[in-house]
């Protein structure tokens, strides 16, 4: 009976052959297969399978998709379905591979990830499953992995662990070996380091290299999150040595390299709680009646000298972290908040735009350059904002370190309203000129000793705050202005923006018309002058979050690089970031190459720039990611001892699989599953971004007002869940 029913199956037609010994040659595209070894993989071995495999093989070399390499090995044959690209994963296990070059992204289903993990460079074998499908691939090679280091929660078997991470990208845990669990105990926090995947194995191989606590306790998740995105929280100790051995006085050799700018008045102006100031303003009124106004930045190129370990540790850091019970700074602490900070009453090293203003706030002259200067005085924004607002203030007096009372030049006053004045002028010009204004609400935490939140509340930016970013602005446009239109053409490093893509925009369209609004596309002008009006609209309504976010997402990502293209949010031609070294790398080398061009040096080596501008970027936007997740576990924290409340909220999405809530008096953003809305099954509506009810018929949709209860906060995750209390109105009537 057995042998007769094999002798049947013998002559069965073996299913998906053509894509079956594709498979087995894109997995292994530098080896070679015979029909039995392709036969042994399908787990085969009769005749009649055999000569499907021969035949087959034929067949497929006819197609150009295989080569024969000699006679009867055949291998892969590359050609243009071969790319390389980015993979990024979704929370399904699915991914999409991102090619520079190709417009659509290739879809890739989970079983064809092979073994890819997000963010990773891969090689990828592109297909059309359908006539007009959309891109589909499979992983054929990985070429570099995006990160090895992985932050997980460990479980620990008797000969084994495993541990499993809270990314909702990251589809598979990592096993441990029992040698290589360390001091780790069950349910520690731990950071991992990915050793290998082996071929046959579902779960890659590795180390844990760190404890970093139990989950939910505090500091355990502050670091985990830097660990996630592999940044630091300390410096090596050689660098803190290599720091704290800088001469950080001002000596007289020094000030006769610079101009010395110390009797002009000089002031800063930064929130209340900062602890470095990278920038001072100075003011005086010329004998023509036009103002003289220098941008004062820290010269933290003077201290952090090439080819130093201080310089290599800023360089990979490249960014401050700002969580939001901390700093994590670029600099150590005697730089950062001592030497290069422009604290009051102190000389301080500087590197300087300094511009002749008229009153109509137009540019005559400028000048660039290492000065060294004094600040007069500190203003916390609310402090100038009253001068502002009243035409009167308090003038500081302030305390020297060595105890001596120095009161404030008279004419303060004076000078921070007509430099408001001034940059109300610029703002002015700037959005006519096609600049957009994104002024989103910033969350901020009351912050017991404990680093517990008591209190949520929202940063908002002033006419000092605007007065600030104005001069900035006009310090880092000039600056990168000057060397930009040199010629010949000099290695530079901008700050680029590049236009927004127009089905992101199509897109934000189809959303704002649920709340009555639209955008016109036309062209750039009526573009920005349309999200500029968007932006004022919204201003003060339930949605106005929701839309700042969907509006800051249609733009492209700024970053550094060394090949212009101007800043399409700033409607700038040429800009670069000159203004923050404390904190910010680029910077640092925005500095040092001014000063060589300054001095009459050539222009430097372009992709030895470029290659430190991806850098700076990449770091920038694991840092912003790190200071986003780090307002969603201190909200959820809140939230926590919220438990029993119910909040009004505004649905900030829809999903096939729940609506999120974002709620309107703490911007906490939590999820209620379509599985516990128990009185109706609800379907999504994608064009209506709404759920519906099948029944009842009722529409939750994007944009309106309902009731939510916290069902479960999860500290480890940093999510929320909600449970639905009712729409606004069923619940108030």
């Amino acid at each position: 009976m057995t042998a007769k029913k094999r002798r049947k199956n013998s002559n069965n037609k073996i299913p998906n052959l053509s894509e079956s010994i594709l498979k087995i040659l894109l997995l292994n595209p530098t080896n070679t297969f015979n029909y039995k070894q392709i036969s042994a993989k399908l787990g085969v071995d009769d005749a009649s399978s055999r000569n499907q495999i021969i035949k087959k093989l034929k067949d497929l070399q006819g197609k150009q998709q295989i080569e024969e390499t000699e006679k009867g090995k055949y291998r892969i044959k590359k050609g243009n379905q071969y790319h390389t690209g980015k993979l990024d994963m979704t929370s399904r296990g699915q991914g999409y591979v991102i090619i520079e070059g190709l417009e659509d992204d290739v879809f890739i289903n989970n079983k064809n990830i092979n073994k890819g993990l997000h963010g990773d460079e891969v090689e990828v074998y592109i297909f059309k499953r359908r006539k007009n499908a959309k891109l589909e691939g499979e992983i054929t090679a990985i070429i570099k992995r995006n990160k090895t280091e992985f932050v997980g929660v460990i479980d620990i078997q008797k000969n084994f662990a495993f541990v499993s991470t809270s990314d909702g990208k990251m589809y598979t845990d990592i096993f441990i070996s029992k040698e290589k669990i360390g001091d780790a105990q069950q349910g520690d926090k731990v950071l991992v380091k990915m050793d290998e995947w082996p071929e046959k194995a579902d779960s890659p191989f590795g180390t844990v290299i760190k404890v970093l606590g139990k989950p939910g306790e505090h500091n355990t998740e502050i670091h985990s999150i830097l660990a996630q995105y592999g940044l630091p929280y300390e410096f090596p100790q050689e660098v803190e040595d290599f720091a704290q051995n800088i001469n950080v006085k001002i000596h007289a050799d020094e000030i006769k390299k610079r101009r010395d700018m110390r009797d002009i008045l000089t002031f800063t102006i930064d929130p209340a709680d900062a602890k470095d100031f990278d920038d001072a303003i100075s003011f005086q009124v010329l004998e023509n009646g036009n103002y003289e106004i220098g941008i004062h930045i820290a010269d933290v190129a003077h201290y952090v000298q090439p080819n130093t370990i201080l310089d290599d540790e800023a360089f990979e850091r490249a960014t401050s972290v700002y969580l939001v019970d901390r700093v994590v700074p670029m600099l150590p602490e005697v730089l950062s908040n001592f030497a290069c900070s422009l604290r009051p009453n102190e000389e301080k090293y500087t590197f300087s735009a300094v511009f002749e203003i008229n009153e109509k706030a137009e540019v005559r002259k400028n000048w660039f350059g290492r000065t060294v200067t004094y600040s007069d005085a500190r203003f916390a924004y609310e402090e100038a904002q009253q001068i502002i607002e009243t035409g009167k203030g308090e003038i500081p007096a302030n305390i020297s370190l060595s105890g001596e009372t120095y009161h404030v030049k008279e004419n303060i006053v004076d000078a921070v309203k007509t430099l408001n004045k001034l940059a109300k002028t610029m703002r002015r010009k700037r959005m006519q000129n096609g600049a957009i204004s994104f002024d989103k609400v910033e969350v901020k935490f009351i912050l017991d000793k404990d680093k517990n939140p008591e209190g949520v509340f929202f940063k908002e930016s002033k006419e000092a705050n605007h007065l600030i970013e104005e001069f900035m602005l006009l310090a880092n446009k000039k600056v990168a202005e000057f060397i930009g239109k040199q010629n010949p053409k000099k290695t530079f490093i901008y700050r680029v923006h590049d236009e927004p893509n127009d089905e992101k925009l199509a897109a934000l369209g189809n959303i704002i018309k649920q709340f009555g609004y639209k955008i016109n596309t036309r062209d750039r002008k009526t573009t920005n002058a349309s999200l500029n009006k968007l932006l004022v609209d919204v201003k003060g309504k339930k949605e106005q979050n929701l839309i700042d976010t969907l509006a800051i997402r249609t733009m492209s990502k700024a970053e550094y690089t060394t090949h212009n293209i101007g800043h399409y949010g700033l409607a700038f031609d040429f800009y670069t970031h000159f203004t923050s070294p404390i904190r910010r790398y680029p910077d640092v080398m925005v500095h040092r190459l001014l000063q060589l061009y300054l001095d009459g040096s050539p222009s430097q080596q372009e992709d030895v720039y470029e290659e430190k501008c991806r850098h700076s970027s990449d770091m920038e936007s694991l840092a912003t990611n790190a200071e986003r997740d780090s307002i969603k576990y201190m909200q959820v924290k809140y939230m926590v001892d919220h438990k029993d409340e119910n909040f009004l909220g505004v649905i900030s999405g829809v999903t096939e699989w729940g609506i999120y809530v974002e709620i309107i008096e703490n911007k906490c953003e939590g999820m209620v599953s379509l599985r516990d809305l128990r009185d109706d099954h609800y379907t999504f509506d994608r064009e209506e971004y709404a759920v519906i009810g099948s029944k009842t018929k009722k529409v939750y949709q994007l944009g309106d007002e309902v009731y939510v209860k916290v069902k479960q906060a999860d500290l480890v995750k940093k999510q929320l869940d909600f449970t639905l209390i009712g729409s606004r109105d069923d619940v108030e009537n």
